[in-house]
């Protein structure tokens, strides 16, 4: 399940011409990569929790075998040959309007007749990574709790000075943070979890839902000491099209 209801109001710069989950890095949107990482390591089957300009991701999946294919057109009648498809993905892909206002609890609620299996797993549709997915899944399944979250140590936003009195010593651009972990956004559900959820608009899932689970002793951290980042604002983009552009996406796990 992948949150893409947002309306990404910190990077407004791209968010009022489309949804965050689709601003391109490389050439291809955030969405399409954390996908893609999701499906290199077998997991396949998406359900995307549409709201704000979700008619625009609709229309990328309705389109994405011909955008990726070789086509003949007969301008006459406008008949189309698909001539030679270029996809690489078989991926399942159930795109479900849960509400323009509507919270990122409500939305998991909202979808919950389209899970199938006692265990799912979560994210948000701007945040990429290097995790071991099914490590990740394999830990979850180890300990019976109810949830699992990823907890990361992102890059600081600034260069790290080391000093001494007025010297600078050495110098850090964008160092792991030496604060404790964060939530990375990558969650593992046994299905029990949807009874924390409430399907009124309101319920926000990092706080009450999130916040119960822990109380009840339900919810356990793994730990990705790897790389993750998000796409927030346009700084955060920046640093990932560099990346990309310049070949060292750690985020890229497939091969092709």
């Amino acid at each position: 399940m992948i949150l893409c209801g947002g309306k990404g109001t910190r990077f407004r710069e791209e968010t009022e011409h489309r949804p965050k989950p689709l601003v391109e890095v490389g050439g291809h949107p955030i969405l399409w990569h954390i996908m893609k990482g999701y499906a290199a390591q077998g997991l396949d089957d998406f359900v995307l929790c549409l709201g704000y300009k979700g008619e625009m991701i609709k229309r990328y999946f309705m389109d994405y075998r011909w955008l990726n294919s070789d086509l003949a057109i007969e301008l006459g009648t406008q008949k189309v040959s698909l001539l030679d498809s270029h996809m690489d993905t078989t991926w399942r892909v159930s795109l479900i309007d849960t509400g323009q206002e509507t919270m990122t609890g409500a939305r998991l609620k909202k979808v919950e007749r389209y899970v199938h299996g006692d265990t799912f797993m979560v994210t948000y549709g701007d945040g990429v990574t290097d995790l071991n997915i099914n490590d990740l899944l394999r830990f979850h399944q180890s300990h019976g709790k109810i949830g699992t979250v990823t907890g990361v140590s992102p890059p600081s936003r600034y260069g790290e000075l080391g000093i001494e009195h007025d010297r600078v010593v050495s110098f850090r651009e964008k160092p792991q943070s030496s604060q404790a972990n964060i939530s990375g956004g990558y969650f593992v559900f046994k299905r029990a979890f949807f009874d924390y959820l409430s399907a009124d608009e309101s319920c926000v899932l990092e706080r009450e839902p999130l916040e119960n689970l822990a109380l009840a002793g339900e919810l356990k951290v793994y730990r990705h000491n790897g790389f993750w980042q998000c796409m927030d604002t346009a700084r955060d983009y920046e640093y990932l099209q560099r990346l990309w552009g310049e070949g060292r996406a750690p985020w890229r796990t497939w091969a092709d």
